[in-house]
């Protein structure tokens, strides 16, 4: 049986400080490998691999093999393989902690055709911070703001609140919400005509809106001062 060379795709990661995040994406790009015939063998400076993939039933394997001499030193025990029935898939990690990338995956600077870059997984050396602050903003956008956090209810639907037409208080003039009945409600008052009341009661305004807009507000008020309330003085006996 033809030993045939599989195609392998790497990318990587680098970081000074965080151990996690200085490794290497290996994937053996193989569908179907019989997992009774994988030889796979990682040490510090390289990797030997062997299987066979396809179906003996219908007589469709090939055997594939590749040995490969690491650029630098990983760390064995501290990387992860995963097998699925498309790749073997690597998580290997850098024994050498620096923010640079490795130049390249092999030892020798020599062109291979079955060893490609994984463009999926690559992100560039200078790029890596702003893939991470992408990563956190499209985590916020998932979360939908505080409006859409579990528990929270969201702006205008709060329990408990009850503030301006949230449930609890029913709202000013929102008729049939619960717990108030709704100012104007049934069998509550009848909204617009106490307001009406209210515009000749004295000291009120009216209740034109806020800053004495409308009839009889508290900008109409004789005794206000734009200048905010008089100094304290000795009160003078009556005369």
């Amino acid at each position: 049986m033809t030993t045939v060379h599989p195609e392998v795709l790497w990318a990587q990661r680098s970081s000074e400080s965080d151990e996690t995040k200085n490794i290497l994406y290996l994937t053996i790009n193989l569908p179907d490998i019989q997992e009774d015939s994988l030889k796979y063998t990682l040490e510090p400076t390289k990797i030997s691999f062997e299987a066979t993939s396809g179906n003996d039933k219908t007589g469709q394997t090939k055997k594939y093999a590749f040995n490969l001499d690491f650029f630098s030193e990983i760390i064995p025990e501290k990387s992860s393989k995963k097998l699925s029935t498309r790749s073997l898939y690597l998580v290997l990690r850098k024994k050498e902690q620096q923010a640079e990338y490795w130049p390249r995956l092999t030892k020798e600077k020599v062109k291979n055709a079955y060893i490609k870059t994984d463009f999926s997984k690559w992100v560039d050396e200078d790029e890596q911070l702003g893939q991470e602050e992408k990563d956190d903003a499209d985590l916020d956008d998932a979360m939908g703001g505080m409006g859409g956090m579990p528990g929270m209810g969201g702006m205008g639907g709060m329990p408990g609140m009850g503030g301006m037409g949230m449930p609890g208080m029913g709202g000013m003039g929102m008729p049939g919400m619960p717990g108030m009945g709704g100012m104007g409600g049934p069998g509550g008052m009848d909204f617009e005509k106490m307001m009406a009341e209210m515009g000749g009661m004295p000291g009120m305004g009216g209740m034109g809106g806020a800053g004495g807009s409308g009839s009889g507000g508290a900008g109409d008020d004789d005794d206000s001062d734009d200048d905010g309330p008089p100094p304290l003085e000795d009160a003078e006996p009556a005369k």
